[in-house]
């Protein structure tokens, strides 16, 4: 354990497995407060003892992106309960990969986007006042590095991912003089079950990598901030 992130609150989408998780026991095990949101209570709770277990401290936070007043109940209970956010970071995301765009359902496609890019835009929407008010904050956005290249069978995602990169530059120059910063994270193929890729899963980006550019980015200097990392495995899977 370590304290450069003590007093803060940090919240978490997307947390109770893989990339989500381990960025919540990364930034617990460095003083934060973690506000684990998810719609699996049973594997949040999981994650949280595992916190605990640590020494950290994380609360709960069952969580659906695809409701509205969900998020809007997620936001009053961090200002009402915690009176803060120092770090929001949306990492919560679906691929429905395997389909070519022609064979894939309206619904299928507003599920994608409204989880991918529409979640995030609610949540910062909900949290960033919080950040406005207290004139600091960080919002770090996981994004892919389908959302900078072609996904043959995975279009909606890849869209999803490259609108999330444009708002994330977006709104990064909107809250600049707010002096809140905002990040994109863009890492390839990684190990956390999400696809059903053969791919050799030792040679894959592990959720603790992608966690490790997360603990980088929030505790940057304070005149400065990185824009985009892109995560790349050293040897291709």
């Amino acid at each position: 354990m370590t304290e450069e992130l003590k007093g803060q609150l940090a919240v978490v989408t997307g947390a109770a497995r893989g990339i989500g998780a381990a960025i919540s026991k990364q930034l617990a095990s460095m003083g934060a407060t973690v506000l684990l949101a998810a719609r699996d209570k049973a594997r949040l709770q999981q994650v949280q003892q595992e916190i605990q277990t640590t020494g950290g401290t994380a609360h709960i936070a069952q969580l659906d992106l695809l409701d509205e007043s969900s998020i809007t109940t997620l936001a009053k209970t961090v200002e009402t309960q915690h009176r803060r956010c120092d770090i929001l970071v949306n990492n919560a995301g679906i691929g429905l990969l395997g389909k070519p765009l022609v064979e894939l359902s309206p619904s299928d496609w507003d599920t994608v986007m409204g989880t991918n890019l529409r979640g995030p835009y609610l949540m910062i929407r909900a949290l960033a006042p919080l950040m406005i008010a207290a004139q600091s904050g960080h919002i770090v956005n996981i994004s892919s590095l389908a959302g900078h290249n072609p996904l043959p069978n995975g279009a909606a995602y890849s869209a999803s991912k490259w609108g999330l990169n444009g708002l994330t530059y977006s709104i990064a120059e909107e809250l600049r003089p707010h002096n809140i910063r905002v990040s994109v994270v863009a890492p390839g193929s990684v190990n956390t079950g999400f696809s059903t890729s053969d791919k050799n899963a030792d040679k894959k980006i592990q959720p603790s990598d992608v966690a490790r550019v997360v603990a980088m980015l929030v505790t940057q200097a304070p005149q400065s901030f990185v824009s985009e990392v892109h995560l790349r495995p050293t040897q291709k899977p």
